[in-house]
């Protein structure tokens, strides 16, 4: 046996096929859960002479009810209590009580991903909702289930949802908690010989500078993870970003030096003729081992007067797996204090030049137009890559290395600029990781 229920909205009229029940205009019906898998349906508008309630349906396994398509009404009492009371248009307990919400008030949902929450409510009819996010919205048919949400943002989001009959309603709110994925790191890059990326910089990026540092407002943070290969070339490039001249045009210049006894990091920053220079202990890089290398610069002055040396020196600070590295420091005419101009930005190789990296890997690389000095523990994170946006200075850009990313474009996922793999293959974008 089944009894099949449903709504005719042409006829303005609730269906009940069952023996001798037919249609049935709206506010007289109410499904009533009896808490042993059996649900009765009510006749409001009916009394017996001693004014006990009249029901149409006593004490019916859940599972008769079915839709006009033959589909269930759900797939416990409940959910057969709260369909059947949906469609009909009055509602209340057989003690006349006002509803309550039941259903799960806290909700997660990803980044990219849509939202299915459905509200269910005991003694419920009629359902409202407000302040709904935007691009979150009801389905067609059925008020009570939410559905959309793909393009919220990370965040907290408080929706107020109502359930209402004849003797009351219970509003509540629902907390919509959006965060982004859980972070993976699966890929990096792998260079070698005449490989590097390249992207065209222009004056918004954080290592440009149009004259000597002026303070803060030219401060920047270099954050990146290396595994160095076995090769001894002294000059293999990092990264690098200035002009194309090396004699004429400043520069920032991150590189290894894997010659003999000296396995180190190198900044250069200026000419070729005019420059600082910060040199890591030797052997404080170890190859074929991952390391994490933050490089910062504070924004002041760098160059021109032959007794500040020290103080120049000084704007500048590296860190090797969140630990500060003391350095060997030299100069070339009393530093630099010329523009570093947005002509050129690489990974792998020089601006101006070659010095490429070889047999070495890099990911997670990030910079910011800030000195991140104070912030370098949560950066480096215990050594573990982790999502660099979501920190409270996130960066302003940030390439993943391989990571999201489809040959040969390497993907800026904070800004724009994104890098282009040069003399690479699809093969260069490996799965060796921190």
């Amino acid at each position: 046996m089944s009894v099949k229920i449903f709504r005719d909205n042409n006829a303005n009229a609730v269906f009940v096929a069952q023996g001798t029940v037919g249609a049935w205009p709206f506010n007289c019906l109410q499904a009533v859960g009896n808490g042993d898998n059996t649900v009765s349906i009510k006749n409001l508008a009916k009394k017996y002479p001693d004014d006990t309630d009249f029901f149409e349906i006593s004490n019916a396994l859940y599972t008769v009810f079915v839709k006009d398509t033959g589909a269930s009404w759900g797939a416990d009492e409940t959910t057969v209590v709260n369909e059947l009371n949906a469609i009909f248009s009055s509602s209340g307990s057989s003690a006349n009580n006002a509803p309550q919400i039941t259903s799960s008030l806290a909700v997660s949902l990803t980044t990219g991903s849509t939202l299915n929450y459905e509200l269910t409510a005991t003694n419920g009819v009629g359902y409202e909702w407000s302040n709904l996010p935007a691009g979150v919205t009801t389905v067609d048919g059925n008020v009570r289930k939410l559905i959309g949400g793909s393009s919220l943002v990370t965040g907290t989001y408080n929706i107020t949802a109502k359930a209402i009959n004849y003797y009351g309603e219970d509003t509540e709110t629902v907390v919509l908690t959006v965060a982004n994925p859980a972070f993976a790191d699966t890929k990096s890059i792998r260079f070698d010989m005449t490989q590097y990326m390249a992207a065209t910089p222009s004056v918004s990026h954080p290592l440009y500078r149009a004259s000597n540092g002026s303070g803060a407002t030219d401060a920047w943070t270099i954050s990146f993870w290396l595994k160095a290969g076995t090769a001894t070339q002294q000059s293999q490039t990092v990264m690098s970003f200035g002009g194309s001249s090396k004699a004429n045009d400043g520069a920032v210049w991150i590189k290894f030096d894997g010659s003999s006894g000296n396995n180190r990091i190198v900044l250069e920053y200026g000419t070729q003729y005019n420059q600082l220079k910060l040199i890591t202990p030797a052997s404080s890089v170890t190859a074929n081992t991952w390391q994490h290398w933050v490089i910062t610069y504070d924004g002041s002055s760098t160059g021109a007067a032959s007794n500040s040396m020290s103080a120049y020196y000084g704007r500048f600070s590296v860190y090797k797996n969140g630990v500060a590295q003391t350095t060997t420091n030299s100069h070339l005419n009393y530093g630099y204090s010329g523009s570093v101009p947005a002509t050129e930005f690489r990974v792998g190789r020089r601006v101006g030049s070659t010095g490429y990296l070889r047999s070495s890997y890099v990911d997670e690389l990030a910079l910011w137009g800030s000195d991140q000095s104070s912030n370098v523990a949560a950066i480096y994170n215990s050594g573990s890559t982790h999502n660099l946006s979501s920190l409270t200075s996130a960066p302003t850009h940030w390439w993943r290395m391989g990571d999201g990313d489809t040959y040969p474009t390497i993907v800026d996922n904070v800004g724009s600029l994104d890098l282009t793999m040069l003399n690479m293959t699809v093969g260069n974008i490996v799965t060796d990781t921190p």
